[in-house]
């Protein structure tokens, strides 16, 4: 299995930009033979997209059904790729911080985080939730979990499913010298913990500032990088 993991930059409530990145991600992987392209924590609409007032974020969240999501499944089936991505998840009237998996235009996977780390909790209400299931599913033949940044910093317990491969899309906002000389080796220490394959994506944003990068830790050491800073595709086999 191919992945190309994708360190690009998102801005915050403009989808049609985040699509336009996403579908030039997916055409540039497409043509290095890769099985899946993976975005980070809410790269759909932003990882700062939401306001905490329900009357506005409503508008913001995205079913399964919408036109967004549509434009998505069509352009994956065209070019015979699959595709992830963090979103803002709309149900009925409840919001989540979602991560969906596709393959070739069909969904075959809808994580929903956890952990509260994506939402100012404080002023929320009953309409920003939390999933509740943390399930393994098959990906080209391997058993595959899903944990969202803080996911996996919260409830490691939860992960410890005898998975094959961990994908942790992530909302990092370190700056360079501080992930480098600090807080990498602790990410790809606790992963270790977990699961002995874990793909870690990160985001570029300039508002809050976050500097992209994406890693590959394989049985408690980093296999391959592309290291914050740096705006591209790391392709990595499995």
């Amino acid at each position: 299995m191919k992945l190309a993991l994708a360190s690009k930059k998102f801005i915050n409530n403009n989808i049609k930009h985040n699509l336009q990145t996403i579908f030039a991600s997916m055409e540039s992987a497409k043509k290095k033979n890769v099985d899946f392209v993976c975005f980070g924590e809410a790269f759909l609409q932003g990882f700062d997209a939401l306001k905490w007032r329900y009357e506005i974020d409503k508008d913001r969240g995205l079913s399964l059904s919408s036109q967004y999501i549509l434009e998505i499944l069509i352009k994956s089936k065209e070019l015979s790729i699959g595709l992830m991505f963090g979103y803002i998840e709309r149900e009925e009237e409840n919001l989540y911080s979602s991560y969906l998996v596709i393959d070739s235009g069909e969904i075959i996977h809808n994580y929903r985080r956890i952990s509260k780390g994506w939402k100012n909790h404080f002023i929320t209400d009953f309409h920003y939730k939390e999933g509740t299931d943390v399930i393994p599913f098959n990906l080209k033949g391997k058993k595959v979990l899903i944990a969202i940044c803080g996911d996996l910093w919260d409830y490691p317990e939860r992960f410890k499913l005898g998975q094959d491969l961990l994908i942790w899309p992530v909302y990092l906002n370190y700056d360079i010298d501080e992930w480098i000389n600090r807080e990498k080796k602790d990410y790809c220490l606790h992963a270790n913990k977990i699961c002995k394959n874990v793909v870690l994506i990160n985001s570029f944003s300039d508002n809050p500032v976050a500097l992209g990068g994406c890693y590959y830790f394989k049985n408690g050491s980093i296999a391959q990088l592309l290291e914050m800073g740096i705006e591209d595709l790391l392709i990595i086999e499995y």
